[in-house]
């Protein structure tokens, strides 16, 4: 039986916001500006682990949009494409809105990469980006877990998601593979998690092992990284994610309930206090491995920038819980 049948609670803001009337086919041109900006906010949400690009769209109000508009790259709009009939695969596929968003999202990235520098920031201040991150993904189980009614089967599943996470975390290496297509696979699966509600691809990236790298790879141009990492995107994004939706349909308090306890198992690599054991790769530092500690005494600044990062994602839930309720 599907949990679609069961009674169920008030409705999360991704549900919501599913609920509101049908979205125009495609976006107008006076709409250019909105549609941009919403893309920045979802490109920086989506390249710090914990913030849910998904959960960003909900608040800007345009996660109906977004999902309809992924929908419309169907198998008409391919077929087209494959037969060069250009004109009628525009005609089908949602450009003007996926073209905008993107665009948005890539001047975001740029912002991070290059005026933020987060990659440096990793490289040189770990415990204070992990403090935030930490916080992020704490918080973003919170919100996840509140929405759930909770059963003993979803607490089953949270605990079998908690250990999952607890396994891959300390199972996959912290230096992973860079051939091609393991960056494809990484591609592949951040990608599909943006369909996740709560789960943010960057954290996905984090647990493979890749999330610097990428960044990396993203700040300094390279391409024999990049490619292989959107194509994962372009198929993650076109099949994957069709298939995350279905499962979300049907069980979606059961499986909500395992990201809970992945995103609670996971924590253990953002434990802001390790040892970093690293190698110089290329003239860029590498870590190979880590190692938690408890320290003796916490830095206020380090639990000051958990809590930033708890309420930080409280902040972007609240308003699209409010934006969902004015519509």
């Amino acid at each position: 039986m599907s949990e679609s049948t069961l009674s169920s609670p008030p409705l999360s803001s991704e549900e919501a916001a599913l609920t509101e009337k049908d979205p125009p086919r495609d976006m107008a041109w006076s709409e250019l500006p909105h549609i941009a900006a919403s893309g920045i906010c979802m490109g920086t949400a989506d390249i710090v682990p914990g913030v849910s690009g998904g959960t960003m769209a909900v608040a800007l109000g345009i996660y109906h949009r977004l999902l309809a508009a992924i929908a419309s790259f169907n198998v008409d709009a391919i077929r087209a494409i494959l037969r060069f009939k250009i004109p009628d695969a525009m005609a089908i596929v949602h450009w003007r809105f996926l073209c905008t968003l993107f665009a948005g999202m890539v001047v975001a990235f740029g912002i991070m990469l290059k005026i933020v520098k987060l990659p440096v920031l990793i490289q040189e201040e770990p415990r204070l980006v992990y403090a935030v991150f930490f916080g992020l993904v704490l918080g973003s189980a919170a919100i996840l877990g509140r929405r759930i009614p909770w059963t003993p089967a979803r607490i089953g599943s949270l605990v079998g998601g908690a250990a999952l996470g607890f396994t891959v975390v300390n199972l996959v290496p912290v230096d992973t593979p860079t051939h091609p297509l393991f960056i494809f696979f990484c591609g592949l699966i951040a990608i599909s998690a943006m369909i996740l509600p709560g789960i943010s691809g960057s954290f996905i990236l984090l647990i493979l092992g890749k999330y610097a790298y990428i960044l990396g790879a993203l700040s300094d141009k390279n391409l024999m990284v990049i490619l292989p990492f959107v194509l994962g995107c372009a198929i993650g994004i076109t099949s994957m994610s069709r298939f995350l939706s279905y499962l979300l349909t049907r069980w979606e308090h059961t499986i909500t309930a395992g990201l809970v306890g992945l995103l609670l198992g996971s924590l253990w690599r953002l434990w802001p206090y390790q040892n970093l054991e690293t190698i110089i790769v290329r003239k860029k530092p590498r870590v190979i491995s880590f190692e938690n500690y408890w320290p003796e005494t916490f830095e206020m600044t380090v639990l000051a920038l958990l809590a930033v990062g708890i309420v930080a994602v409280f902040a972007i839930e609240f308003a699209a819980s409010r934006r969902t309720v004015e519509s």
